[in-house]
């Protein structure tokens, strides 16, 4: 008789009936993201057709069934994203997730459950055990596929409910604790069951072939999931990737011959899931890197050889790696990233690295960060062939690369009312594309279109705001903030209403933004002789420093906010504090956070976090700074304009900013939805997290005081 058939009871379903009923509830939970995911999609598309036709909100929802929409996504944002402050044990800080994570895996656990022990009236009598052990091997065998459709980078699940790979990743890893749990539990009841008979276990144990095979099916198991905890992980993502597949395959190996042949569809779809997702993905970098596959470029001569993709690799300061991909054969979206290889350089790796341009300028651009490893060596081959400091635009060597993408998903940018965007040090390589795009549209509100990507901007006001380490950084998109900022006043000149504001905070190289105030004092004045207006962005000062900020600092430094020290060409540029600092002289730049609503106040922070400030190199940072478009024509002191980095109409601060008071600004002007992005170190994601969860609650959205709906986009420094 087959075990799928045996029954617990009166009521009960068979066992064979176990894994259809897990699979009709998590398809459920599918769909419902999947239709909630198709209504933004046709929100996103009504948005720019209304923007299209001149209506003064199009953002806004008007229909009754659109209005319960955003009332019933407001109470879902605030309640999923909310979270608890870190506990801090000893010298660590741990991290909470969020209630949505903690609600959707409790959930998760409860269906677990109930199909594990519904019907048993005693789950601890003897007479139950075997009924027990069966009943929990069919519910994780059932688990099994629903890993696979976890893990795939091209997935069902993700192109239904519009979610990237990268942001299921959690929910495969535990999905595999899970089963690593009912496995435990399935174990355990089998052992419960032999108990009372003494040596029978260890014969059971060695002799049985069943047993054993799946004893070493739990032993791989269990491995798998132990090595993935993210310090594991971390040590060596190659080694881990690999062992990884190994213990895969010997895991499911171990499981099919130890089950009966009644479940074994459950064993085969997941092996039909893995191979179709790598036959796809290798058909599509095929596609992707052989030139013979993109007939139009070979004619324009933009693509010779075998290899599509050539790529040059300039170091720039704080140990970075520009890498410049010119004519790219597939086009993308901003934020998305894609998988590098450089076997040349980095034997048999890929890499995901955010693209930093937008499809207008032609080419794809990623700054990479040198922190171990890959990076590491990455950056070294780029450093051999130059001598540091470099131009951001001198040509250097070709290497052929592969790429494999693009990946991840965001909302588009461009149907939301106002845009706050976040970005700690490399995090700007995100959020520009996305100021990039907006101001693209803006420019060309009629360009070609697809259905998925329809003509047309929303978008009438964007807070940008980066917070760098140095001034070394700004040399990377200085040109193109100054092109945004060019681009916006000659819209608003011709009639647009629309409005860009940005900020960049410098937390520890208060020599640059005393300079940068000296310069700017210097051209207001020439400036005002002739009768010129700076851009209207204003900014506050407040020093605040408290504890939670220390562990925002700490952690920002462990993820990305590095320097490289150099010598510096002049000595006006270079200050030696007495003591271990992050600032010029002797404080803490990095914990004094910046309030718009005080703009005297300026006292600096007790230092603690053991950084020291970087010189830079004078001579070079004037090669790498941009000249702003028109400023030439503005005033009467060139020398004042080449010295500076930044447009006059962004505003620079030493320390950190209040993004709550930031987001809550353009909160009160929005007309419409809108969106906050944020892409650095995890102390800022949270910060901005929070702060976003806090307005929500505090401006009663969507309830009936007129606040409209914030969408939030997180990308934390972490894989």
């Amino acid at each position: 008789m087959d075990m799928g058939s045996v029954s617990s009871g009166n009521g009960i379903p068979p066992l064979s009936e176990f894994p259809k009923i897990f699979f009709g509830l998590i398809g459920g939970l599918v769909a419902v993201a999947a239709i909630a995911n198709l209504i933004t999609i046709i929100l996103y598309r009504q948005r720019l057709s209304a923007a299209r036709n001149g209506l003064p909100t199009p953002s806004k929802p008007k229909s009754f069934f659109f209005r319960a929409f955003a009332t019933t996504t407001a109470i879902m944002r605030e309640f999923t994203s909310a979270s608890m402050d870190p506990i801090r044990i000893w010298r660590f800080n741990i991290a909470l997730p969020t209630v949505g994570r903690v609600a959707l895996l409790t959930a998760y656990m409860i269906v677990l459950v109930v199909l594990c022990f519904v019907g048993f009236s005693d789950t601890l009598a003897q007479a139950s055990m075997e009924d027990i052990g069966y009943r929990t091997g069919f519910v994780c065998i059932a688990q099994i596929p629903l890993l696979f459709l976890l893990a795939g980078k091209r997935n069902i699940i993700g192109f239904l409910t519009g979610l990237s790979y990268e942001r299921m990743n959690w929910m495969h890893r535990w999905a595999a604790r899970c089963l690593a749990l009912t496995t435990t539990i399935h174990f355990g009841y089998w052992l419960g069951d032999w108990w009372p008979y003494g040596a029978f276990v260890g014969r059971k144990l060695t002799t049985d072939p069943i047993t054993y095979r799946g004893l070493v099916a739990w032993c791989f198991l269990m491995w798998m999931v132990i090595s993935s905890v993210a310090p594991i992980r971390g040590w060596s993502y190659e080694f881990f990737v690999v062992q990884h597949l190994v213990s895969f395959a010997l895991f499911i190996g171990f499981v099919y011959i130890h089950t009966p042949a009644e479940v074994h569809i459950y064993i085969w779809i997941p092996v039909g899931l893995y191979f179709f997702d790598r036959v796809v993905r290798a058909g599509y970098v095929l596609y992707t890197n052989i030139s013979f596959f993109h007939p139009k470029q070979r004619r324009e001569g933009t693509m010779k050889g075998l290899w599509a993709c050539k790529a040059e690799l300039t170091p720039l300061s704080h140990n970075t790696t520009k890498i410049t991909l010119r004519n790219p054969p597939v086009s993308w979206q901003p934020g998305q990233h894609v998988f590098v290889s450089c076997h040349s350089v980095l034997p048999l790796q890929s890499h995901p690295f955010t693209i930093s341009s937008i499809p207008q300028d032609g080419k794809m651009e990623f700054f990479v960060k040198a922190e171990k490893g890959a990076t590491r060596r990455l950056f070294a081959h780029a450093e051999k062939k130059h001598n540091l400091p470099m131009t951001v635009d001198q040509s250097v060597e070709l290497r052929t690369v592969a790429i494999e993408g693009p990946y991840g998903r965001i909302r588009p940018m461009r149907q939301f009312d106002s845009v706050i965007l976040f970005a700690g040090s490399t995090g700007a390589t995100f959020t520009m594309p996305l100021l990039r795009d907006i101001v693209a549209g803006w420019r060309n509100p009629t360009a070609q279109s697809s259905w998925l990507n329809p003509a047309g901007v929303v978008t009438r006001h964007v807070r940008f705001v980066w917070v760098v380490k140095s001034k070394g950084q700004l040399s990377w998109f200085a040109s193109h903030l100054s092109q945004v900022i060019s681009d916006a006043a000659s819209l608003r000149s011709e009639g647009l209403a629309i409005d860009v504001e940005m900020s960049v905070y410098c937390t520890c190289d208060e020599s640059f933004t005393e300079e940068h105030k000296m310069l700017l004092s210097a051209f207001e004045s020439s400036s005002k002789e002739k009768g010129l207006v700076r851009g209207n962005v204003q900014e506050d000062v407040q020093p605040i420093s408290t504890t939670s900020e220390k562990d925002v600092l700490k952690r920002g430094d462990e993820d990305g906010f590095s320097v490289q020290e150099k010598s510096s060409e002049t000595s006006s540029m270079v200050a030696k504090p007495a003591t271990k600092s992050c600032g010029p002289n002797g404080e803490c730049c990095c914990q004094t956070v910046l309030d718009e609503d005080d703009p005297t106040a300026s006292n600096a922070a007790p230092c603690c976090c053991g950084a020291q400030a970087v010189p830079e190199a004078d001579g070079n940072a004037g090669k790498a700074a941009i000249r702003t478009s028109g400023m030439s024509d503005s005033t009467d002191s060139p020398s004042v304009v080449d010295k500076m980095i930044l447009h006059p109409s962004i505003h620079v601060f030493a320390g950190r900013p209040t993004t709550r008071n930031i987001i809550r600004k353009s909160l009160e002007q929005a007309r419409g939805e809108s969106a906050v992005v944020v892409c650095g170190p995890e102390g800022l994601v949270d910060d901005v997290r929070n702060s976003v969860v806090r307005l929500s609650d505090e401006r009663a959205v969507h309830k009936g005081t007129g606040a409209q709906g914030i969408y939030l986009h997180c990308e934390c420094f972490k894989y």
